[in-house]
C-alpha cells in the first residue's frame, strides 16, 4: 500500500515469520495462553493502551506475537474481557496528536509547518472515520470535530 503523504510505495504483502512452540511464549515457552490473557487484562486494568500492552509483553515477557501465542488478536481479547473503547485506539492517538498541534498553533500562529502537519493529521482522522463507519465500528452519524475531540481527550486523561 502506498504511503499517504510521501512519494514512497512501502512494502507489499509482508508476512510474519512462522514461529515454533518454544518461540510463542517467552524464550523457553513457559507462558500459557491463559497466563498471557491474564497479563493482558492486568495491564488493561492499569489503563495501558493496546500498543503499550503489546510492547510490554514483548519486552518484559518475551511474547513476540500475541496472535500466534493465543490464537486471538489483542483487540479481540480486550473485547472479550470487557475493555472495549468507543473510539478505536489508532484514531484516539491521532486525535490526541491533533489536539496537541492545535494548542501549539494557538500559541505559535506563524508556524506554517505545524499547520500543514495538522492538516495532514486531520486528513488521516477523516479517512479513518469513513473506514470505521463503513466497518460498523463507529455510528453512521459520528463526525470528527476538533472541539469535541479536545473534550474527549480531557475526559480520557
Amino acid at each position: 500500500m502506498a504511503r499517504m503523504h510521501t512519494r514512497k510505495h512501502g512494502k507489499s504483502k509482508s508476512r510474519k515469520p512462522v514461529l515454533d512452540e518454544k518461540d510463542l511464549g517467552n524464550g523457553s515457552g513457559e507462558l500459557s495462553k491463559e497466563k498471557i490473557e491474564e497479563l493482558i487484562t492486568e495491564y488493561a486494568k492499569q489503563g495501558t493502551g493496546p500498543a503499550q500492552i503489546g510492547e510490554r509483553l514483548k519486552r518484559e515477557h518475551g511474547v513476540k506475537y500475541i496472535r500466534q501465542a493465543t490464537g486471538k488478536r489483542l483487540g479481540k481479547i480486550l473485547d472479550e474481557k470487557g475493555f472495549k473503547n468507543d473510539i478505536p485506539p489508532d484514531m484516539m492517538d491521532l486525535m490526541k496528536k491533533a489536539v496537541r498541534m492545535r494548542k501549539h498553533i494557538d500559541k505559535n500562529t506563524r508556524d506554517a509547518h505545524s499547520a500543514m502537519r495538522l492538516n495532514r493529521t486531520e486528513s488521516k482522522i477523516w479517512r479513518l472515520t469513513s473506514y470505521y463507519i463503513r466497518k460498523g465500528v463507529l455510528p453512521a452519524k459520528w463526525r470528527y470535530d476538533p472541539a469535541t475531540a479536545e473534550l474527549l481527550i480531557k475526559g480520557k486523561a
